[in-house]
């Protein structure tokens, strides 16, 4: 069942409209780093704007622990909103009372008093059960945004018809955060490579030593039953690491004692970059190393300039990866590059999020 549109609204004109946006942006010392979330919403507002709504936003930012936070103010977000569209209203920082995260029914009630419809385009946030996103669509007629349409259409294809190969890039710290997606993948993708602090209990598992790099041991097996599985699993075959007295050197699989391996080294760069060069469909969650030190960036760059160049589908997912070909200056390479790092993982996994299930319920749902 799809999931209703803006057009399946009743008309919008003099209605007042809640919008559940995805605002959570990166603030250093009150100044925003990047906006993109904020202006991904733009094209949303405008429809309901140009129809002749009223039109209130609401977010969640930071992880304020259920109450109010200076820390945690929405204060620059407003500003910035109020500079691209002066004419919305933002409420305050939704996870400021704990009736959001503990989906509680006053809050439900207390959130949309004095609204006639609602409308979900906080795609990174669908997967959360929490007030904001299931409660509003039991009680008004509602929609998705244009963004949140547009990652379910795109990330649904991946799960539906992607063009092959179909490549998955992963990467990030741990592999216990993604033991789920890689299952799920391992059963559509036509190969996977694994880069990042996770590689390591994969390298592990293969009888590698991995020297001071992070290690999830616990999970040693999982991996070994991922690996067993015959379906092809990209590991590097150099690692770029961090010694004793803070040396950098490039070793093979084998990681000495007293060296951290921080990212994967020219020759798995190469070979990686050769995959997505020849894939039709690539996925890419998570850096292949920690690329906010220039020391360890060069594995993520050559994968995101082979993204850049790729005649393939690229899709990119997880707010690190997109700081990364946002650092390296490839954004715009991207086909798409989701707002939802969790929720991105999280859909491909499952197939659907309590967000969407709530949605396709609503009143006026087709």
């Amino acid at each position: 069942m799809r999931l209703p549109q803006l057009e399946d609204l009743p008309a919008p004109g003099g209605k007042h409209v809640l919008l559940r946006a995805d605002f959570n942006v990166p603030v250093t010392d009150g100044h925003i780093d990047d906006d993109l979330r904020i202006r991904a919403a733009l094209p949303t507002i405008a429809w309901l704007q140009e129809r002749g709504a009223r039109v209130t936003a609401c977010t969640h930012f930071g992880r304020p622990k259920g109450k109010p936070d200076p820390k945690y103010s929405l204060d620059p977000v407003r500003q910035r909103l109020h500079q691209l569209n002066p004419d919305v209203e933002l409420l305050e920082n939704l996870r400021f009372d704990p009736g959001e995260e503990a989906n509680d029914p006053d809050f439900v009630k207390r959130l949309i008093d004095g609204m006639d419809l609602y409308v979900d385009d906080a795609f990174g946030a669908v997967h959360r059960a929490h007030a904001s996103i299931v409660g509003p669509p039991q009680f008004l007629p509602s929609a998705a945004g244009r963004l949140l349409a547009r990652e379910v259409d795109v990330l649904g294809g991946l799960l539906e018809s992607p063009r092959r190969p179909f490549l998955a890039l992963l990467g990030g710290a741990k592999v216990s955060d993604k033991l789920g997606v890689l299952e799920a993948l391992l059963d559509r993708v036509d190969s996977l490579a694994v880069g990042g602090g996770m590689c390591f209990t994969f390298l592990a598992a293969q009888g590698h030593e991995v020297g001071d790099s992070l290690l999830e041991a616990d999970h040693i097996d999982s991996c070994r039953k991922l690996i067993d599985r015959g379906k092809p699993i990209l590991l590097p075959t150099d690692i770029v690491a961090v010694g004793p007295d803070d040396q950098v050197v490039t070793v093979g699989a084998e990681v000495p004692p007293g060296h951290k391996g921080l990212d994967i080294g020219p020759g798995t760069a190469a070979a990686f970059s050769d995959v997505v060069d020849e894939a039709g469909t690539v996925f890419w969650n998570g850096p292949m190393g920690l690329f906010e030190d220039d020391r360890f960036a060069a594995g993520t760059q050559a994968v995101a300039e082979a993204m850049a160049r790729s005649k393939a589908f690229t899709v990119v997912g997880g707010g690190d990866v997109v700081s990364a070909v946002t650092k390296f200056g490839l954004v715009d390479d991207i086909d798409h590059v989701s707002t939802g790092g969790g929720a991105s993982v999280e859909f491909l996994e499952k197939g659907d999020l309590p967000g969407l299930e709530a949605l396709r319920k609503a009143p006026n749902a087709p």
